[in-house]
């Protein structure tokens, strides 16, 4: 059982850390002392006011304070250690940045939240005006969510005396990654969604955070009826006003789509802003340039100078895994046009597009060549979105950078699954770096730049072309990347539980489909051949059907909202305080245990659950749960060696997983129990498979010489990003291997800022922090690296040079 440091003198930190402690910071310590020394005093006004209301809502009101009071007397010592330990885990001391502080900073903006609250109940609540019920919910909501980060804070202890010493990430394949899943499926999240949806982020981001949640709730009520385009979006505007007026019931939505609905459903919500009405109306907003063109680059091999012998060459060959040769897509962008931009070789690769691509009305000018180029990797999970989606942000860097941009459009999975975006987005390096006069540019210096998924690709990239031989880039823009595609615990991926951007159960299924695993379902082939265009035209002729249908609707629920005004109770009688009430919440965690159990495994409900079973029930079961699983589980890498242990019985090849040590749930103190979800759990099986540890899909797994062969890496992360301890241990590994790293890190933004960029002054000045990296890797002075041959790829080497003449830019990419 975990112990709770608050009662242990000189807990975890002197076992562990006692002889590497520096001075303490007592400016960090002293902080979070007065703070909860404030919130035990407000707590305490508040509780002594509603003693003497004998009313419902203050009886509410004195359950919250008390609560609230009992889960900071825990956390206060809990953060006092845990800030003794932080520059442990820190890339270096001008970047204070891992997973703990993060989970610690959140838990002091829930506090902080509570306060302000607080501090407006105690000075509003004898006012005649003041909402009792109104901010009894908000209190109740917050005292949710601290009760969850209490549960989470204790995992983090588990993880810092368990993991070796500075290291971010549970090293084993099981154990406490295995118990985070299966907590996971079963805390409450809704909290998270509700009224405390994006609190631990800045403010100017928090009602765009809103405005998805509620779009997406919406998305997923109509998903199934129209599967995508126009009609749901007009059936998702009449459905959106409910989840608008009532925060607890978008919560639970929240939280039942993401545990419930596939990759697919992800893959269409994502792709909104690809349709033509919202792509129109974003390049409106964003800055102008004169080319915007998208080539198609058929699949032809071609011979690339080796960068230690250029008299020798390679041959790059296209992709071809899964779905065999196929072009690769590419957009370019430009803010001006350049040489090579109009030629007719370049022109020959254009695909044809609903917009023009080339704004020649103040064609006056060509500009020469320019001597960079960015290549550029869009993020999206693997599953979704394409240049389009990242074009306002590109637009903008194109015309700050003054270099043509060229963004690769890779294949997606669930249909394209590892390795054919790595293979399209290295072939597209190569052809670009061969072909560089066409796209405007010298080719004297070459830049990879990449977001998320993007990031890892940039980063792979890298890897192969170093291992192939060839040129590789000047150097890498990395933003929040994700290096380890495996489900292994680490502090900052404890964030998953409350990111509304990146819940957990959501980044397994886009995992899994990346890996090309765990059963994903594609979408119907008449559906997944249409374009964007196709399905706006197929959807049209509904738009009018969905309009009249939504306005009844509305309508309907208009009026019977006025039949509820008669009693007020009934219309109070949200999610949040049903859920959040004494009487409910001690029944909950009375009943939750045993349906925990239920969900943990069949194997687990014999041996924990009902000792008393008999051999033959579970061999009656055993068949549903086989087929059942793989059609509704959200699953972490399936392999067929694993699914055909779990349908065997008990004891028959699978009993290593039957210890009470790697499969049971973590334990808490004695007294308490997170809160525990009331909209089912979600069946997350936690297994591993071999794939998620192959280097060119988690590159922190690499060996070192595959990492000696990378080039300059910068890279941008998130404080509050459940993916920041990927770039921490990914650039920490580089540092000790003597390559040059710099890790950037922005506070109090989600993951995927780059695409909300527009949207607040935040996002934006966070998005000059990635140019301001790409100025670096240009202004770099050229510095050689090895080039390393990996045993394991197998390359095609010319000894003869081609007897064609090479253009002067060619010679420039060979040199």
């Amino acid at each position: 059982m975990v112990m709770d440091i608050s009662g242990v003198p000189q807990p975890f930190v002197a076992r562990r850390y006692l002889n590497i402690l520096p001075e303490c910071r007592p400016s960090e310590i002293m902080d979070a002392r007065t703070m909860f020394q404030v919130l035990h005093s407000l707590t305490e006004d508040n509780i002594a006011f509603f003693r003497q209301n004998p009313s419902e809502t203050g009886r509410r009101f004195i359950d919250a304070f008390t609560r609230i009071q009992e889960h900071a007397q825990s956390l206060e010592p809990t953060m006092n250690n845990f800030a003794k330990v932080y520059h442990i885990f820190d890339f270096d001391e001008k970047t204070p940045a891992n997973g703990y502080r993060s989970l610690m900073k959140v838990v002091r903006s829930c506090v902080l939240h509570i306060i302000h609250k607080s501090r407006y109940v105690a000075a509003n609540r004898r006012s005649i005006f003041f909402r009792s019920s109104h901010n009894c919910t908000e209190i109740e909501a917050y005292c949710s969510a601290l009760t969850q980060l209490r549960a989470l804070s204790y995992f983090a202890q588990k993880l810092l005396t368990t993991n070796s010493h500075g290291n971010l990430f549970f090293e084993e394949e099981k154990g406490l990654s295995e118990e985070f899943v299966k907590e996971y499926c079963s805390m409450h999240k809704g909290c998270f969604y509700g009224r405390c949806l994006g609190f631990q982020f800045t403010p100017s981001i928090r009602p765009f955070l809103q405005t998805i949640s509620i779009g997406l709730v919406s998305f997923g009520e109509n998903f199934r009826k129209h599967e995508s385009g126009i009609g749901v979006a007009a059936s998702s505007l009449f459905t959106s006003g409910k989840y608008v007026i009532d925060p607890e019931l978008r919560g639970s939505e929240f939280e039942r789509i993401t545990q419930n609905l596939d990759v697919n459903f992800w893959k269409s919500f994502w792709n909104i802003t690809e349709t033509e009405i919202l792509a129109s109306l974003a390049s409106i907003a964003s800055t102008q340039v004169k080319v915007n063109k998208g080539l198609s680059v058929p699949p032809n091999s071609f011979e690339l100078p080796l960068a230690t012998d250029p008299n020798l060459t390679v041959t790059v060959t296209p992709p071809v895994a899964h779905s065999g040769p196929g072009a690769v897509q590419m957009r370019l962008l430009s803010y001006v046009l350049r040489e090579g931009q109009d030629s007719e070789e370049l022109n020959s690769f254009m695909k044809v597009e609903g917009q023009l691509n080339l704004d020649l009305r103040l064609k006056t000018k060509i500009f020469p060549r320019s001597s960079c180029l960015l290549i550029h990797f869009h993020g999206g999970g693997f599953v979704a979105q394409t240049s389009k989606s990242h074009e306002p942000y590109l637009k903008t860097w194109t015309c700050d950078l003054d270099m043509p941009i060229l963004s690769v459009d890779y294949s997606l999975a669930p249909e394209a699954p590892f390795p054919r975006a790595l293979e399209e987005c290295f072939f597209a390096y190569c052809w670009a770096v061969k072909n560089c006069h066409l796209l405007g540019s010298t080719g004297e210096k070459i830049c990879l730049a990449g977001d998320s998924a993007g990031g890892n690709l940039c980063i792979t990239v890298s890897m192969r072309a170093a291992a192939y031989g060839v040129r590789i880039p000047d150097g890498v823009m990395a933003a929040y990347p994700a290096t380890l595609l495996q489900a292994t615990a680490s502090p900052s991926r404890l964030l998953t539980l409350m990111d509304p951007l990146l819940p957990l159960s959501v980044l397994s299924k886009c995992l899994s489909a990346y890996a090309g695993i765990g059963g994903t379902q594609t979408l119907d082939k008449k559906h997944a051949t249409l374009s964007t265009v196709g399905l706006v035209r197929r959807d049209t002729a509904l738009l009018f059907r969905d309009l009249r249908l939504g306005a009844s609707a509305l309508l309907n629920s208009l009026l019977d909202s006025g039949r509820n005004q008669k009693n007020p109770e009934t219309v109070r009688k949200s999610v949040s305080e049903t859920a959040l009430s004494e009487e409910t919440l001690a029944n909950r965690q009375q009943t939750l245990k045993s349906k925990t159990c239920q969900n943990f495994g069949k194997h687990l409900i014999q041996d924990t659950c009902s000792p008393l079973m008999t051999p033959k029930e579970p061999k009656e079961e055993l068949p549903v749960t086989a087929s059942d699983r793989r059609k509704h589980s959200v699953t972490f890498f399936l392999e067929e060696e694993n699914e055909q242990e779990s349908a065997d019985p008990p004891g028959k090849g699978n009993t290593t997983t039957n210890s009470s040590t790697s499969l049971t749930t973590l334990a808490f103190p004695e007294g308490f129990e997170p809160l525990r979800s009331t909209e089912g759990f979600a069946d997350m099986t936690f297994q591993t498979s071999p794939i998620v540890r192959n280097p060119f899909m988690s590159p922190l797994l690499a060996p070192d010489e595959m990492l000696l062969g990378l080039p300059r890496l910068h890279i941008v992360a998130c404080a509050l990003d459940p993916m920041l301890d990927d770039s921490v241990m990914f650039a920490k590994r580089l540092r000790n291997l003597g390559k040059p790293v710099e890790l950037c890190v922005v506070e109090d933004l989600p993951h995927g800022f780059l695409s909300l960029s527009q949207l607040s002054r935040d996002t934006k000045d966070a998005a000059g922090v990635c140019i301001e990296q790409i100025r670096k890797v240009i202004a770099a002075k050229d510095t050689p690296v090895p080039t390393r041959k990996h045993r394991k790829l197998e390359r095609i080497i010319v000894t003869e040079p081609s007897k064609t003449p090479e253009s002067p830019a060619q010679k420039d990419v060979g040199a």
